[in-house]
């Protein structure tokens, strides 16, 4: 007799990847159109890493052969806190590298991390919930899920301003919140929250004793003003840190997404939790890898050249799109959250008529009952190839939706 092997059951109740998706959905279907295929459905920075990338990996390869502190080098951590203190005009002295930061592999596994960390078997007598916008990051939901908390979709529309409505979540709920997932700049929709919004957020958590988890992932690219950060609330609260984690990535920042590097930063005892978890949990960021992120965290001159590469894609998608789709100049990220009012068709027109690879909205989303599914109206573009491409992208893909 073969038994059946058991495994986790919560794995059965993870939402379907968004790219296994939309494989279902584009693959048993060629391009009519004889054009190179446009792949717009993935987030993936295409400019170069800075040189200095290179140069320290291969200054610092006498160090591969180290095991790396799970928590990071004390340099590593401290370059960290000094960027942040000076991207977010933070007080001198209110982020220590020792007390308030860790280390992370990019911010996928952090993110998923949090709510192991997070989450306790139970809240208020019930089962813990953990918050989210939707449309969300797929890691929110995976990391809710499998630690065995409620996820609760927090629907993120044009009325909302692309953010979750803090006011409109029921006290019940708040009650029992173990987690806030809160991005921005927004993925999808590139809104931001500003620095009033932030500061409810953080009132909320302390109130209701709740971690806010604050992905600032994106937060290098924008237009014109800087988005506000979580920490940036903490000051404007008084400086201290408790109930707040934030999370940051050199990937998109110094287009350097498999460097697999990034940064964890806020409350000095969820960051010793954290650090715990990790020690049983998480891959050690090799020394090499640090020593580059060293470099990164520290120079300017790089971002700002990127800042401005992505802020000319957008010059050439609003020249195109202006008055149509619903176009909006987003104020951060590089995606563009385009209303086609049927995301999945347009997805697979746009595939079949003119090679190009979008994501449908409505697979970054659920539906809540009683609403209808928030990004099912949408298809989400990542507006991340080289001007030429981007101009002809345009002209193809409003030769087939409009």
């Amino acid at each position: 007799m073969v038994l059946a092997l058991t495994v986790n059951p919560r794995l059965d109740a993870l939402a379907d990847n968004p790219f296994a998706r939309l494989r279902v959905l584009l693959d048993g279907v060629s391009p009519r159109a004889n054009e190179p295929i446009l792949r717009w459905a993935v987030g993936e920075p295409q400019h170069a890493p800075p040189a200095m990338l290179a140069r320290v990996l291969a200054e610092s390869a006498v160090l591969w052969n180290r095991y790396p502190p799970p928590s990071g080098t004390s340099e590593y951590r401290a370059a960290c806190a000094a960027w942040l203190t000076r991207r977010y005009r933070l007080p001198p002295g209110m982020i220590d590298g020792e007390r308030h930061v860790l280390i992370a592999n990019g911010t996928k596994e952090a993110l998923f991390l949090a709510a192991q960390m997070a989450v306790p078997p139970e809240k208020a007598g019930r089962v813990p919930a953990v918050l989210m916008p939707n449309p969300y990051y797929n890691v929110y939901n995976g990391g809710a899920t499998i630690a065995g908390a409620e996820p609760i979709y927090l629907d993120c529309t044009k009325a909302t301003g692309f953010l979750p409505d803090l006011d409109a979540i029921p006290e019940s709920v708040l009650a029992r919140c173990a987690l806030l997932y809160l991005c921005s700049p927004a993925n999808p929709q590139g809104a931001v929250a500003d620095l009033d919004y932030l500061k409810k957020a953080l009132a909320l958590a302390r109130a209701y004793d709740f971690v806010l988890a604050s992905d600032e992932c994106y937060g290098e690219i924008y237009g014109a003003v800087p988005p506000p950060g979580a920490l940036e609330a903490c000051a404007a609260l008084g400086g201290a840190l408790d109930h707040v984690l934030v999370f940051h990535s050199l990937s998109k920042r110094s287009n350097a997404a498999g460097l697999r590097c990034g940064s964890i930063a806020g409350d000095p005892y969820l960051i010793e939790r954290f650090a715990h978890l990790r020690s049983y949990a998480a891959a050690q960021v090799p020394l090499p890898v640090q020593e580059a992120g060293i470099a990164l965290w520290g120079d300017e001159t790089h971002v700002e050249a990127n800042r401005a590469l992505y802020r000319r894609k957008f010059d050439i998608a609003e020249q195109h799109l202006a008055g149509k789709l619903g176009f909006y100049r987003p104020a951060g990220g590089f995606f563009l959250w385009l209303d086609v009012e049927d995301g999945e068709h347009a997805a697979l027109a746009l595939w079949r008529d003119a090679a190009i690879r979008t994501l449908p909205g409505g697979y970054t989303a659920r539906t809540n009952p009683g609403a209808a599914n928030p990004g099912q109206r949408y298809i989400r573009i990542a507006l991340v190839h080289d001007d030429a491409t981007i101009e002809a992208g345009m002209r193809r893909l409003l030769r087939v939706l409009t």
